[in-house]
């Protein structure tokens, strides 16, 4: 029995859990479709926070901005009310609590385990205010209900979503020729499209530069997506749900990677999606999805024999995710004990948290909030405290996510700012480390060893303290 393949797939172990006696079959088991949310409170759908945002930005623009333009700070205090009245110091704290809820308590934390890596390979980077209304409700309405089905179907979920395409600003992007481009023109003003979005669904999302795509291929794939937009209108300024304009879509056919893509008529059937079964179909997708899986859970240089049985997958089933994932699932077993990989912080806090069960993240009482007046602390704490570890999973600062490899992470900064988390968080009282370790590590004898030694000093005889020896030694940061 490999113990450490639990903390390498999942969050390990909790006091209340048994050891698996088919560890690759429980593993296996829960991936075939996702879970319910096991947040017990109010879960905000992505179309309220869309209306929240909406009246957010309306207010500010085009009332508040008017009322106050002679008095600055009575335009910051209205300012105030309205983040509080719409949520905007709110939400992100709240997100993180049911993001972690689910990984803490959740029956298949495997299929968790997954979910964080989706997310953070179509990352949402810290822009233009979406991680206080829009990213976590993307994370849980756009991603979570399709990393089980077609890698296909997850792409067109993703590339067509309102967070995307506001992210990457492709509402800015008028085809040259479509009739938006020839009046701007007439104007004497500048039609061009936004390259941003179809960068990255070439460079992030699919084939990966190994594809070998030119700015040619960029442009093309930039005039493919012409027309998916947010559109603006004068209530809701650009917080409106994703349409097609067809007077804004370069029309003709485009080639991107040797491939031609017909004009099929101006209307939401267009060029994109076929375009994008193209992209998920080419050979580089598979090859660039795959070591990336690998890498994130198996080890920073992942080899081509341990990629080669998920290509295969892939390639077999035309991009089946869970069948991916069951031979994932095989190769990590397979690795454990003789490749290691350095965790993220947030990785690394959601496992010292479901093996110990401290007390997080806060309840849906701590998160209440009246819309009224500054949110309490309480339910700012989840933000905050990935924050202090300088990985706030709604805020990438790059569009390619969080780093996934060691050097990035192992710096002195980041681990004190970890070893005084894991000093902070509020353990059980009853001294159960010593079952914690024998079903979570193999060659638990070092650390307990460790622990001992712990033990026989004043300051850590607290069992609270030995928790932060424990989930703070290089054994728990390393799996």
């Amino acid at each position: 029995m490999k113990l450490d393949f639990f903390r390498k797939i999942g969050f390990g172990l909790g006091p209340d859990e048994i050891i698996p006696e088919k560890p690759i079959e429980w593993a296996q088991n829960q991936i075939a479709e996702p879970p319910a949310l096991t947040w017990p409170g109010d879960i905000p759908s992505a179309s309220k926070l869309l209306d929240q945002r909406a009246e957010f930005v309306y207010q500010d623009r085009k009332v508040l901005r008017e009322q106050f333009k002679s008095d600055r700070k009575a335009y910051k205090d209205a300012k105030d009310q309205l983040r509080y009245k719409t949520g905007e110091r709110y939400y992100q704290g709240l997100e993180t609590a049911i993001r972690h809820h689910a990984a803490v308590h959740s029956e298949a934390p495997v299929f968790e385990r997954l979910w964080l890596f989706w997310c953070n390979h179509f990352a949402i980077s810290e822009k233009d205010m979406l991680d206080r209304w829009n990213t976590g409700a993307y994370h849980r309405e756009v991603i979570r209900p399709h990393i089980c089905g077609n890698f296909t179907d997850l792409v067109k979920q993703v590339t067509t979503s309102w967070t995307m395409i506001h992210h990457l600003d492709n509402s800015e992007s008028i085809g040259p020729n479509s009739k938006w481009g020839k009046n701007r023109r007439e104007r004497g003003e500048p039609a061009t499209v936004n390259e941003n979005h179809a960068r990255e669904l070439l460079e992030l999302h699919t084939v990966s530069p190994a594809a070998g795509y030119t700015q040619k291929d960029v442009v093309a794939l930039s005039y493919i997506m012409a027309g998916w937009e947010n559109p603006h209108s004068k209530k809701r300024q650009e917080c409106n749900p994703v349409k097609f304009n067809g007077k804004k879509h370069e029309p003709g056919n485009h080639v991107v990677l040797g491939q031609a893509f017909k004009q099929k008529g101006i209307s939401s059937k267009s060029k994109l999606i076929d375009a994008i079964e193209f992209l998920c179909a080419h050979p580089e997708t598979p090859k660039h999805i795959c070591k990336k899986l690998v890498r994130h859970f198996v080890c920073d240089e992942p080899s081509d024999e341990m990629v080669a049985p998920l290509l295969t997958a892939w390639v077999q089933t035309k991009g089946d995710l869970p069948s991916v994932y069951r031979e994932l699932i095989k190769v990590v077993y397979a690795q454990t004990g003789k490749n290691t990989k350095f965790l993220n912080p947030e990785t690394w806090l959601l496992q010292c948290v479901r093996m110990s069960g401290a007390d997080w993240p806060p309840s849906p009482e701590d998160m209440a909030y009246d819309f009224a007046s500054k949110p309490p602390q309480k339910s700012r704490q989840p933000e905050w405290l990935m924050n202090d570890m300088g990985h706030n999973l709604i805020t990438p600062s790059q569009p390619n996510g969080w780093p996934d490899t060691e050097a990035e992470w192992l710096s002195p900064e980041l681990l004190i700012r970890r070893l005084a988390v894991a000093d902070r968080l509020q353990y059980p009282l009853t001294p159960i480390y010593e079952g914690i370790v024998k079903k979570n590590f193999d060659n638990a004898e070092a650390v307990l060893d460790l622990l001992q030694k712990a033990k026989n000093i004043d300051f850590y005889s607290n069992p609270r303290r030995q928790a932060g020896v424990l989930f703070s030694s290089e054994r728990m940061l390393k799996v």
